[in-house]
């Protein structure tokens, strides 16, 4: 059951956090029954060793592997490959979580996914309750394994959308640092910059309260030092801290919302097929200036200004604009990579401009500067 404060203030049924707590999966599954279905990325061997100890357990393993963000087709893969499971596992990035929990949703409904899924489907309410759903990330990033929602690319709608109930918050989350150490730098980097941005928007947010702002003003300055020592090389602290912020702006998106990095990152991913994190890192810098540009002089902005600075060595006049250039001495690409330079960017932008995430944007955007971002993320 998911736990609610006088606030408003809603997480996972259960967080355990700190190297180690992932040897405790086995168990825990085995408590909700015997046949468990296992989503499951390719880059964690630990994964195999965990196969392991469900059989120990008594538990009948099935396995699937994720690849990539999650499709319509993948989710009903799933969902068919986990018909009579008990307990449903994703262990992975973000993506291998979202799987897990739409295909933790969708075991016990009649109703394809399409039935449920927000803008492009029908958008329909779950028919029954979810599988009991765990969720072990093995990346420092979406926070995804405390939020109610799993995003789900339509190929055929150049759309990533959510399946979202309150229902399907994992039962248990179990955030173990040690499953991210020696993960490569550009999936460390970009799924980073994801877990950075998605506790300053929280922070800048319309919809911001106590609670979040007491995780994100914590979790910014933390998320920009590890970020800066991983950039540099393997780092185990810097793991630790980061795999707090990314947790961190999981509980403060579930929350307070987000803002226009991620009402475009959305729609740009869906089109263009970009990278989710890098995607977020790139139009972090433009669209902090943008909102400056409209709010004027703003306490929360200033603050944000100053930690940015003085945690990346960034210069204080400019240093929205200051990020583009640090990320391009990191060798992160820019989006041009996979949006042409002559392409069309009014209906993308206008697209951006109607999503969700837009809502908790501190002002409104019109949709001319949303593609001024874009471009400039270019």
């Amino acid at each position: 059951m998911q736990a609610i404060s006088p606030f408003g203030f809603a997480t996972a049924g259960r967080i355990r956090f700190g190297r180690g707590v992932a040897g405790e999966t086995a168990s825990a599954a085995r408590g909700y029954g015997r046949q468990a279905l296992l989503l499951r990325g390719g880059s964690v061997a630990w994964v195999d060793e965990l196969a392991r100890d469900l059989a120990a357990a008594g538990c009948e393993v099935t396995q699937l592997r994720g690849s990539g963000e999650p499709s319509v087709d993948d989710v009903r893969a799933a969902v068919a490959a986990g018909r009579g499971a008990d307990v449903v596992l994703g262990v992975g990035g973000g993506a291998v979580i979202d799987l897990a929990k739409a295909a933790a949703a969708l075991i016990p409904s009649e109703c394809d996914v399409m039935e449920h899924l927000e803008v492009v489907g029908a958008g329909k309410p779950l028919q029954a309750d979810p599988l009991p759903m765990i969720a072990i990330p093995t990346t420092a990033g979406t926070g995804a394994e405390v939020t109610k929602n799993a995003v789900i690319a339509v190929p055929e709608a150049a759309r990533k959308v959510s399946l979202r109930d309150d229902r399907m918050l994992p039962r248990l989350a179990l955030v173990d640092p040690a499953l991210t150490d020696g993960a490569p730098r550009g999936v460390t980097l970009g799924s980073g910059l994801d877990a950075l941005v998605q506790v300053i928007e929280p922070y800048l947010s319309s919809k911001a309260n106590p609670l979040t702002d007491a995780l994100c003003r914590a979790a910014i300055p933390q998320g920009i030092a590890a970020l800066k020592r991983l950039a540099a090389g393997e780092d185990q602290d810097a793991r630790d801290a980061l795999a707090y912020v990314s947790l961190s702006g999981g509980l403060a998106l579930a929350n307070a919302g987000l803002g226009a990095v991620h009402g475009m990152a959305g729609v740009i991913g869906g089109r263009f097929g970009a990278p989710h994190g890098l995607i977020c890192g790139r139009l972090l810098g433009p669209v902090l200036a943008a909102n400056a540009d409209v709010l004027g002089v703003s306490a929360r902005f200033t603050e944000v200004q100053r930690w940015l600075s003085d945690g990346f060595g960034l210069p204080e006049e400019g240093t929205f604009d200051a990020l583009t250039a640090m990320l391009d001495g990191w060798g992160l690409d820019r989006l041009n990579q996979w949006i042409p330079e002559d392409a069309e960017l009014t209906e993308t932008a206008r697209e951006a401009a109607a999503s969700s995430s837009m809502r908790a944007n501190p002002c409104m955007l019109e949709a001319e500067t949303l593609e001024a971002c874009i471009r400039a993320a270019m």
